[in-house]
């Protein structure tokens, strides 16, 4: 058998662009849908089988979910999204917006309400109370539904409307040399 040479080295290469911020945003609600849906599935699974492994799993990967990539989205809207359409000076747009941060701030509360039942059963514990976790549950689903399809269907592309007029009036006062 001949000996294998040595594959040379690849040459470094520069970091692929970013996501849009609006397409990153997007993932994560359908990535959250998905979650939400788990959710619903595990309470009903503890219904009929108590904590068990798949229980665990389920809880620790939810609990993993909403107090890290969820949280984060909702600062990146925060940060990224609701500033570009309050620019716009729109009453009825920043109503919106107005609505979708108080929705962040109910989502959280209703977080933490639910974590810690959640987080019990990702360690093995049977503490929750079963009725109470699935009303939370309803709830939190509930909110989450309403909040996605409300930034879906206006405020992502009013957002991207915005972003795109802001960075052509960028354009332009560079081409005109503008500053």
């Amino acid at each position: 058998m001949a000996a294998r040479t040595a594959r040379a080295a690849r040459p470094a290469r520069t970091a692929p662009p970013p996501l849009p911020p609006l397409e990153a945003l997007d993932r994560t609600h359908h990535e959250m849908m998905g979650v939400l849906v788990d959710l619903t599935h595990l309470v009903d699974h503890l219904e009929n089988h108590g904590v068990d492994a798949i229980a665990r799993k389920s809880a620790k990967a939810i609990c993993a979910f909403f107090t890290g990539a969820a949280r984060q989205h909702h600062a990146d809207e925060e940060a990224l999204i609701f500033p570009v359409l309050i620019r716009k000076g729109d009453a009825q747009l920043t109503q919106h917006v107005l609505r979708l941060q108080q929705d962040h701030g109910w989502l959280e509360e209703d977080w933490l309400e639910l974590a810690p039942q959640l987080q019990a059963v990702a360690e093995g514990y049977s503490w929750y109370e079963l009725d109470a976790l699935r009303h939370g549950v309803g709830v939190f689903t509930t909110l989450y539904h309403e909040h996605i399809a409300l930034e879906e269907s206006l405020i992502y592309p009013e957002a991207k409307r915005a972003m795109a007029a802001e960075a052509a009036s960028r354009d332009q006062r560079v081409t005109t040399g503008a500053a």
